[in-house]
């Protein structure tokens, strides 16, 4: 008798007391926006390094790895095309610094985790 009692207002304290848990709600334009946040950041610290008189080698490990200190604690970030997002920070440095032979294949480490 004192087992199902204990139980009942156990059980009722536990319903009484938890917070409800929502799942995280993201929408597509969140992550575009988010995607255009990263790729003009990248964008920004390799032209400006570039202009400075840096290496291309050295520019870009320089960027990828601004970048990845700024949005490596992101819970967007796993749920990130990343192709889209190289695609989008090759094409924002051919129209934002005019630098035409970036290679996609360059942004293997930008990896934001």
């Amino acid at each position: 008798m004192i087992k199902r009692i204990f139980t009942i207002f156990f059980l009722t304290l536990i319903l009484l007391f938890s917070s409800p848990v929502y799942s995280l709600d993201t929408s597509s334009k969140t992550l575009e926006k988010y995607t255009k946040k990263i790729s003009n950041k990248f964008t920004r610290t390799y032209c400006n390094t570039t202009k400075f008189g840096i290496s291309y080698e050295g520019a870009l490990s320089f960027a990828i790895g601004e970048t990845n200190k700024e949005f490596k604690n992101n819970k967007l970030n796993r749920l990130i095309d990343y192709s889209l997002l190289k695609n989008s920070i090759v094409n924002d440095l051919e129209n934002n610094c005019q630098i035409y032979d970036f290679n996609v294949s360059n942004l293997e480490n930008l990896k934001l985790f």
